[in-house]
């Protein structure tokens, strides 16, 4: 591994940590309400939910640009207000990776907590425990496997995001020049062949690991379910 490639795989895995771990409170958040309340506009939440999959990352990527750039609205408040910037720095790239990664983070999490048996949740609060303390001690750990599949799923994919990263943030050695970013930089240079296979070792390794990882804990919840 030569320098740059090692920093880019380091970095890649320091925005994907980053993005799992600031998004996940709000994945879990997100995937307690869709699965326990009913209310106005939930069809709607979910249709917005889904769409950073559908769309063409580079859509993702364009609007975060225009929106947290440094001419964007957000971009401008966060700058001014709490010198905060994202745009064509490596927070930037962990903001896109976690928009990228959440509708399959929520989800994961949603199923978790669906299966979850509702009458202990019930019979919890019977015993007079408030609703924070059933979440935290019943939910929570109950649906613990799947909550760590979300996660890991939204690892995995943020681990390989790049439309909307190299719109966002463009492709810096160093500084936001990702895994994926730093394979298609290779692959316009002559003689780069032997890196590319390198860093797409590295990436399938990564990849499948946190996969297997994934389906093996959803398989465990799902017989102990069914126990």
């Amino acid at each position: 591994m030569t320098p740059a490639e090692t920093a880019a795989i380091l970095l890649s895995l320091k925005v994907a940590t980053t993005a799992v771990l600031c998004s996940l409170p709000f994945g879990i958040a997100l995937g307690w309400l869709l699965a326990r309340k009913r209310f106005p506009g939930k069809l709607l939440l979910d249709t917005v939910l889904v769409l950073p999959l559908v769309l063409p990352p580079v859509v993702t990527g364009f609007v975060l640009l225009m929106a947290f750039g440094a001419r964007g609205p957000i971009g401008i408040f966060l700058r001014e207000t709490f010198g905060i910037v994202f745009a064509f720095r490596w927070t930037g790239a962990a903001l896109a990776c976690a928009i990228m990664g959440f509708p399959l983070m929520v989800r994961a999490i949603r199923v978790a907590i669906e299966t979850v048996d509702a009458r202990l949740e019930q019979a919890a609060s019977t015993l007079g425990a408030p609703p924070w303390r059933v979440f935290l001690t019943v939910t929570v750990p109950l649906a613990w496997p799947g909550i760590i599949a979300g996660a890991v799923l939204a690892f995995a994919k943020a681990l390989g995001e790049f439309g909307a990263t190299i719109t966002f943030v463009s492709s810096i050695p160093g500084e936001t020049q990702t895994l994926s970013s730093a394979i298609y930089g290779l692959m316009q240079v002559p003689g780069g062949e032997s890196s590319v296979w390198r860093l797409c070792a590295v990436a399938v390794a990564i990849s499948f690991a946190a996969v297997f990882c994934s389906e093996w804990l959803v398989q465990r919840q799902r017989r102990g379910a069914a126990e």
